[in-house]
């Protein structure tokens, strides 16, 4: 089964920065969109970012725009989320998400078929 393994997660104050890493275990998402989702305590799980399958369209939640950036590298199979200015409200656990389904940089859960193990975001004040 194609796994996605997350890396680079974290403690780190507010205002600070962070890179997740998510690659893939087999290239069967270069066609594909890939994203990123996180779940804090008690909560459901929420869009974060999206990236279609050449990287050339992006999509964010609102509470990240200006702060988060992704990309994608075709070559390694990998997913980066860089995060700047982090807020202790982005403390959470982060999910690498790919689709099997849509190449399009799409926001709903429902269109993502394949999820990362998660890693520790936390921001302290």
């Amino acid at each position: 089964q194609v796994r996605l393994v997350e890396s680079g997660g974290g403690l780190v104050q507010a205002g600070g920065s962070l890179r997740l890493s998510c690659a893939a275990s087999e290239r069967i998402f270069d066609s594909y969109a890939m994203g990123w989702f996180r779940q804090a305590p008690g909560k459901e799980r929420k869009f974060v970012a999206a990236v279609s399958w050449d990287g050339t369209n992006t999509n964010y939640a609102d509470s990240v725009k200006g702060r988060f950036a992704i990309s994608r590298t075709s070559a390694e199979s990998t997913v980066y989320l860089h995060m700047y200015n982090l807020k202790p409200e982005d403390s959470a656990v982060y999910y690498c998400t790919a689709s099997t389904v849509t190449g399009t940089a799409t926001t709903s859960r429902a269109w993502y078929t394949n999820w990362g193990q998660g890693t520790q975001v936390s921001v302290s004040p």
